[in-house]
């Protein structure tokens, strides 16, 4: 039986990367109010080299990432330094990217087969007749 072979990951060229280092929200004393370790990363999605399919799937996800002029903006600022931050920043923008890179598989409709119909309505005669004996007693 043959399996369905992952796509290959998509590409993405750094220099379609806007990087910018910013101070990190939150506690953590001297560390976060001196130094820049968190990244905001911005990928426009039209301007980029991937194809036309996954920029469309991209732009159509539902996801508060994603602006209404088509960039994609992450921020990373989970690791104290701003090189880890960065690579953190680049595998989730490659996650999001990849979760889109195959096209959804098309739904064909079926119809329930003449054997599930019949257990289906077996199962609702049995369960009425379940319910029916939970009424009042009759003498």
């Amino acid at each position: 039986m043959a399996r369905d072979a992952e796509p290959p990951a998509l590409e993405i060229l750094e220099a379609e990367v806007e990087v910018t280092a910013i101070r990190a929200q939150g506690a953590g004393g001297q560390n976060v109010n001196k130094v820049s370790s968190a990244i905001h990363l911005r990928f426009d999605i039209a301007a980029s080299s991937l194809p036309d399919d996954v920029k469309d799937r991209l732009l159509a996800l539902q996801d508060s990432r994603v602006s209404k002029a088509g960039v994609l903006v992450i921020k990373a600022q989970q690791h104290r330094t701003q090189e880890m931050n960065r690579l953190d920043a680049f595998v989730r923008l490659h996650d999001v990217v990849n979760s889109v890179a195959q096209a959804p598989k098309q739904r064909r409709a079926t119809r329930p087969s003449y054997g599930a119909r019949q257990r289906r309505l077996e199962a609702k005669s049995q369960r009425s007749q379940t319910k029916a004996l939970r009424g009042s007693v009759n003498d």
